[in-house]
Protein backbone atom coordinates (compact mmCIF):
# COMPACT_ATOMS: atom_id res chain seq x y z
CA UNK A 1 0.00 0.00 0.00
CA UNK A 2 1.12 3.64 -0.85
CA UNK A 3 -0.61 7.37 0.00
CA UNK A 4 -0.83 10.29 -1.77
CA UNK A 5 -0.55 13.13 0.53
CA UNK A 6 -2.33 16.17 -0.52
CA UNK A 7 -1.04 19.16 1.57
CA UNK A 8 -2.92 22.59 0.21
CA UNK A 9 -0.27 25.52 0.46
CA UNK A 10 -1.33 29.51 0.72
CA UNK A 11 0.79 31.51 2.83
CA UNK A 12 2.27 29.69 5.55
CA UNK A 13 5.91 30.39 4.79
CA UNK A 14 6.01 30.29 8.62
CA UNK A 15 5.07 26.39 9.48
CA UNK A 16 5.61 24.84 5.95
CA UNK A 17 9.29 23.67 6.55
CA UNK A 18 8.32 21.69 10.02
CA UNK A 19 5.22 20.41 8.20
CA UNK A 20 7.07 18.75 5.81
CA UNK A 21 9.93 17.53 7.61
CA UNK A 22 6.92 15.77 10.10
CA UNK A 23 5.81 13.79 6.87
CA UNK A 24 9.85 13.17 5.90
CA UNK A 25 10.47 11.42 9.22
CA UNK A 26 7.33 9.14 8.49
CA UNK A 27 7.99 5.39 9.54
CA UNK A 28 6.14 4.27 6.92
CA UNK A 29 7.89 5.50 3.28
CA UNK A 30 5.68 4.84 0.87
CA UNK A 31 4.27 7.65 -0.20
CA UNK A 32 4.28 10.81 -2.41
CA UNK A 33 3.46 14.47 -1.44
CA UNK A 34 1.35 16.66 -4.13
CA UNK A 35 1.17 20.14 -2.70
CA UNK A 36 -0.84 22.63 -4.34
CA UNK A 37 0.14 26.21 -3.79
CA UNK A 38 -3.02 28.31 -4.33
CA UNK A 39 -1.50 31.86 -5.10
CA UNK A 40 0.97 32.29 -2.48
CA UNK A 41 2.20 36.09 -1.87
CA UNK A 42 5.17 34.93 0.76
CA UNK A 43 8.07 32.84 0.74
CA UNK A 44 5.96 29.72 1.02
CA UNK A 45 7.29 27.95 -2.10
CA UNK A 46 10.58 29.12 -1.65
CA UNK A 47 10.75 26.75 1.50
CA UNK A 48 8.79 24.10 -0.17
CA UNK A 49 11.93 23.85 -3.18
CA UNK A 50 14.54 24.03 -0.61
CA UNK A 51 13.74 20.63 0.27
CA UNK A 52 15.64 18.24 -2.23
CA UNK A 53 13.55 15.24 -1.56
CA UNK A 54 11.91 13.46 -5.48
CA UNK A 55 9.09 12.13 -3.10
CA UNK A 56 7.97 15.95 -3.23
CA UNK A 57 5.79 17.77 -5.94
CA UNK A 58 4.64 20.98 -6.62
CA UNK A 59 2.35 22.21 -8.12
CA UNK A 60 0.86 26.03 -9.07
CA UNK A 61 -2.64 27.07 -9.72
CA UNK A 62 -3.65 31.19 -9.38
CA UNK A 63 -5.83 31.68 -5.97
CA UNK A 64 -9.07 29.91 -5.69
CA UNK A 65 -9.63 28.46 -2.16
CA UNK A 66 -8.99 25.20 -0.52
CA UNK A 67 -11.57 23.21 -2.28
CA UNK A 68 -9.42 23.74 -5.59
CA UNK A 69 -6.67 23.17 -4.45
CA UNK A 70 -7.41 19.36 -2.46
CA UNK A 71 -9.26 18.69 -6.22
CA UNK A 72 -6.42 19.42 -7.83
CA UNK A 73 -4.46 17.60 -5.68
CA UNK A 74 -6.26 14.09 -5.45
CA UNK A 75 -6.87 14.45 -9.57
CA UNK A 76 -2.76 14.24 -9.10
CA UNK A 77 -2.66 11.26 -6.85
CA UNK A 78 -0.96 8.04 -8.44
CA UNK A 79 -2.12 6.07 -5.14
CA UNK A 80 -5.49 4.70 -4.32
CA UNK A 81 -5.67 6.37 -0.81
CA UNK A 82 -5.09 10.02 0.20
CA UNK A 83 -3.83 11.34 3.47
CA UNK A 84 -4.95 14.78 4.09
CA UNK A 85 -2.80 17.83 5.76
CA UNK A 86 -2.99 21.36 6.15
CA UNK A 87 0.46 23.22 5.61
CA UNK A 88 0.53 23.81 9.61
CA UNK A 89 -0.32 21.10 11.10
CA UNK A 90 1.97 17.80 12.29
CA UNK A 91 2.40 14.10 12.03
CA UNK A 92 3.63 12.27 14.41
CA UNK A 93 6.45 9.66 12.82
CA UNK A 94 3.80 7.00 13.30
CA UNK A 95 0.87 8.67 11.85
CA UNK A 96 0.81 6.94 7.92
CA UNK A 97 2.26 3.23 9.88
CA UNK A 98 -0.97 3.58 11.97
CA UNK A 99 -3.36 4.61 9.59
CA UNK A 100 -2.22 1.56 7.07
CA UNK A 101 -2.70 -0.77 9.86
CA UNK A 102 -6.11 0.98 10.03
CA UNK A 103 -6.74 0.37 6.22
CA UNK A 104 -5.47 -3.40 6.48
CA UNK A 105 -7.95 -4.31 9.48
CA UNK A 106 -11.30 -1.77 8.15
CA UNK A 107 -10.37 -1.77 4.35
CA UNK A 108 -14.54 -1.10 3.91
CA UNK A 109 -14.61 2.19 5.68
CA UNK A 110 -14.68 5.11 3.48
CA UNK A 111 -12.72 7.64 6.05
CA UNK A 112 -9.87 6.45 8.35
CA UNK A 113 -9.22 8.30 11.02
CA UNK A 114 -6.53 9.27 13.96
CA UNK A 115 -7.03 10.53 16.86
CA UNK A 116 -5.41 14.02 16.72
CA UNK A 117 -4.32 16.55 19.60
CA UNK A 118 -4.77 20.69 19.78
CA UNK A 119 -1.82 22.34 20.56
CA UNK A 120 -2.13 25.87 22.05
CA UNK A 121 0.28 29.13 21.99
CA UNK A 122 1.23 28.66 25.77
CA UNK A 123 2.50 25.33 24.84
CA UNK A 124 -0.62 22.93 26.36
CA UNK A 125 -2.85 20.40 24.39
CA UNK A 126 -5.64 18.70 24.84
CA UNK A 127 -6.76 15.66 23.42
CA UNK A 128 -10.16 15.83 22.40
CA UNK A 129 -12.38 13.10 23.86
CA UNK A 130 -15.19 11.36 21.61
CA UNK A 131 -19.12 11.00 22.18
CA UNK A 132 -19.87 7.37 22.73
CA UNK A 133 -16.77 5.89 22.57
CA UNK A 134 -13.41 5.08 25.09
CA UNK A 135 -10.35 6.39 24.11
CA UNK A 136 -8.88 3.16 23.77
CA UNK A 137 -11.28 2.19 20.84
CA UNK A 138 -10.21 1.62 17.18
CA UNK A 139 -12.37 0.27 14.57
CA UNK A 140 -16.10 1.41 12.83
CA UNK A 141 -17.65 4.26 14.80
CA UNK A 142 -21.01 3.13 15.50
CA UNK A 143 -22.56 6.57 15.13
CA UNK A 144 -20.04 9.24 13.79
CA UNK A 145 -22.36 11.68 13.50
CA UNK A 146 -23.57 11.64 17.12
CA UNK A 147 -19.70 10.57 17.96
CA UNK A 148 -18.89 14.07 15.91
CA UNK A 149 -20.31 16.07 18.72
CA UNK A 150 -18.32 18.31 19.89
CA UNK A 151 -15.54 17.92 18.00
CA UNK A 152 -14.99 15.95 14.67
CA UNK A 153 -13.68 12.50 14.36
CA UNK A 154 -12.80 13.73 10.81
CA UNK A 155 -10.18 16.56 10.72
CA UNK A 156 -8.04 18.12 7.18
CA UNK A 157 -4.83 16.65 8.91
CA UNK A 158 -5.69 13.47 10.31
CA UNK A 159 -7.82 10.90 7.75
CA UNK A 160 -7.28 9.15 4.77
CA UNK A 161 -9.90 8.53 1.94
CA UNK A 162 -9.86 6.18 -1.01
CA UNK A 163 -9.50 7.82 -4.31
CA UNK A 164 -12.52 5.79 -5.45
CA UNK A 165 -14.79 7.78 -2.80
CA UNK A 166 -14.89 10.78 -4.16
CA UNK A 167 -15.45 9.45 -7.65
CA UNK A 168 -18.75 8.34 -6.33
CA UNK A 169 -19.40 11.19 -3.54
CA UNK A 170 -18.17 14.17 -5.59
CA UNK A 171 -15.53 16.42 -5.12
CA UNK A 172 -14.97 19.49 -2.47
CA UNK A 173 -16.67 22.28 -3.12
CA UNK A 174 -15.46 25.09 -4.41
CA UNK A 175 -18.56 26.90 -4.14
CA UNK A 176 -17.79 26.80 -0.14
CA UNK A 177 -14.93 28.97 1.23
CA UNK A 178 -15.40 27.80 5.04
CA UNK A 179 -16.37 24.23 5.88
CA UNK A 180 -15.79 22.60 2.59
CA UNK A 181 -14.56 20.27 4.59
CA UNK A 182 -17.02 19.27 6.98
CA UNK A 183 -19.24 19.05 3.79
CA UNK A 184 -17.00 16.55 2.37
CA UNK A 185 -16.78 14.61 5.41
CA UNK A 186 -20.63 14.93 6.07
CA UNK A 187 -21.32 13.72 2.43
CA UNK A 188 -18.87 10.34 2.82
CA UNK A 189 -19.97 9.54 6.29
CA UNK A 190 -23.88 9.42 5.21
CA UNK A 191 -22.41 6.74 2.70
CA UNK A 192 -19.44 4.76 4.49
CA UNK A 193 -18.29 3.08 7.49
CA UNK A 194 -15.85 5.64 9.54
CA UNK A 195 -12.51 4.06 11.15
CA UNK A 196 -11.13 5.23 13.91
CA UNK A 197 -7.67 4.06 15.54
CA UNK A 198 -7.18 4.22 19.48
CA UNK A 199 -3.73 6.36 18.54
CA UNK A 200 -2.87 10.07 18.58
CA UNK A 201 -0.81 10.94 15.27
CA UNK A 202 -1.81 14.19 13.99
CA UNK A 203 -0.99 17.97 16.18
CA UNK A 204 -3.34 20.60 15.09
CA UNK A 205 -1.57 23.88 15.40
CA UNK A 206 -4.65 25.65 17.47
CA UNK A 207 -3.36 29.10 18.22
CA UNK A 208 -2.66 29.77 13.96
CA UNK A 209 -5.55 31.84 12.59
CA UNK A 210 -5.85 30.95 8.56
CA UNK A 211 -7.24 33.72 6.55
CA UNK A 212 -11.20 32.58 6.81
CA UNK A 213 -10.88 32.43 10.43
CA UNK A 214 -10.41 36.00 10.02
CA UNK A 215 -12.82 36.39 7.10
CA UNK A 216 -16.51 38.24 8.87
CA UNK A 217 -19.11 35.78 8.31
CA UNK A 218 -21.04 37.82 6.15
CA UNK A 219 -18.19 37.26 3.42
CA UNK A 220 -18.18 33.67 3.90
CA UNK A 221 -19.35 31.17 1.56
CA UNK A 222 -21.51 28.41 4.07
CA UNK A 223 -22.45 25.28 3.54
CA UNK A 224 -26.14 25.45 2.58
CA UNK A 225 -28.27 22.97 4.71
CA UNK A 226 -30.69 22.40 2.04
CA UNK A 227 -28.24 20.24 0.69
CA UNK A 228 -28.92 17.67 3.46
CA UNK A 229 -32.79 18.09 3.91
CA UNK A 230 -33.19 14.72 2.77
CA UNK A 231 -30.67 12.60 4.70
CA UNK A 232 -31.03 14.63 8.18
CA UNK A 233 -35.27 13.88 7.79
CA UNK A 234 -34.39 10.04 7.79
CA UNK A 235 -30.77 10.35 10.17
CA UNK A 236 -31.66 12.09 13.83
CA UNK A 237 -27.95 12.27 14.51
CA UNK A 238 -27.02 14.12 11.40
CA UNK A 239 -30.13 16.24 12.17
CA UNK A 240 -28.72 16.64 15.25
CA UNK A 241 -25.00 16.99 14.02
CA UNK A 242 -26.63 19.74 11.57
CA UNK A 243 -28.07 21.77 14.43
CA UNK A 244 -24.95 22.39 16.02
CA UNK A 245 -23.48 24.03 13.33
CA UNK A 246 -26.94 26.32 12.74
CA UNK A 247 -26.62 27.74 16.09
CA UNK A 248 -23.04 28.41 15.49
CA UNK A 249 -23.76 29.98 12.10
CA UNK A 250 -26.74 31.94 14.01
CA UNK A 251 -24.06 33.11 16.85
CA UNK A 252 -21.64 34.57 14.38
CA UNK A 253 -25.04 36.10 12.20
CA UNK A 254 -26.00 37.93 15.30
CA UNK A 255 -22.97 39.36 16.03
CA UNK A 256 -22.10 40.18 12.57
CA UNK A 257 -25.54 42.29 12.54
CA UNK A 258 -27.37 40.21 10.32
CA UNK A 259 -30.62 39.17 12.64
CA UNK A 260 -32.86 37.81 9.69
CA UNK A 261 -30.06 35.23 8.93
CA UNK A 262 -29.42 34.26 12.78
CA UNK A 263 -33.12 33.69 13.01
CA UNK A 264 -33.72 31.90 9.89
CA UNK A 265 -30.90 29.51 11.04
CA UNK A 266 -32.34 28.98 14.93
CA UNK A 267 -35.68 28.46 13.66
CA UNK A 268 -35.12 25.23 11.74
CA UNK A 269 -33.23 23.85 15.06
CA UNK A 270 -35.16 21.28 16.77
CA UNK A 271 -34.95 22.39 20.85
CA UNK A 272 -33.90 18.73 22.35
CA UNK A 273 -30.79 18.86 20.19
CA UNK A 274 -29.30 21.90 21.48
CA UNK A 275 -28.52 22.09 25.36
CA UNK A 276 -30.58 24.41 27.58
CA UNK A 277 -28.12 26.67 28.73
CA UNK A 278 -26.79 27.25 25.26
CA UNK A 279 -29.70 28.24 23.74
CA UNK A 280 -30.11 30.96 26.43
CA UNK A 281 -26.59 32.32 25.14
CA UNK A 282 -28.40 32.85 21.92
CA UNK A 283 -31.08 35.19 23.34
CA UNK A 284 -28.38 37.55 25.09
CA UNK A 285 -28.00 41.08 23.31
CA UNK A 286 -25.46 41.60 20.81
CA UNK A 287 -22.63 43.34 22.59
CA UNK A 288 -22.77 40.42 25.29
CA UNK A 289 -21.85 37.82 22.27
CA UNK A 290 -19.31 40.00 21.52
CA UNK A 291 -17.76 40.46 24.74
CA UNK A 292 -18.10 36.43 25.50
CA UNK A 293 -16.65 35.84 21.90
CA UNK A 294 -13.41 37.82 23.17
CA UNK A 295 -12.96 35.85 25.95
CA UNK A 296 -13.67 32.69 24.57
CA UNK A 297 -10.77 33.64 22.20
CA UNK A 298 -8.54 34.33 25.07
CA UNK A 299 -8.89 31.30 27.18
CA UNK A 300 -8.42 29.38 23.54
CA UNK A 301 -4.98 30.98 22.79
CA UNK A 302 -4.01 30.61 26.58
CA UNK A 303 -4.74 26.53 26.59
CA UNK A 304 -8.18 26.23 28.34
CA UNK A 305 -10.58 24.53 25.65
CA UNK A 306 -13.83 24.01 25.65
CA UNK A 307 -17.25 23.85 24.11
CA UNK A 308 -21.01 25.57 24.54
CA UNK A 309 -21.93 22.44 22.94
CA UNK A 310 -21.33 19.66 25.28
Amino acid sequence: MAFSIVIPLYNKANYIENTLKSVLNQTFTDYEIIIINDGSTDDSVTKVKEFNDSCIQLFNQKNQGASVARNLGIEKAKYEHIAFLDADDLWMTNHLEILDSLIQNFPNAGIFASRYELVFNNGKNDIPNFKGISADYEGIIPDYFETSLPYPIATSSSIVIPKGVFEKTGYFKPSISSGQDVDMWIRIASKYPVAISNKVTASYLHYIEDSLSKTPILDKKLNDFKDYKQEEESNPSLKKYLDTYRLEYALQYKIAGNDKKSKELFKNILKENIPFKTRLIYFLPRFVLIFLLKIKQFLRKNGFNFSIYN
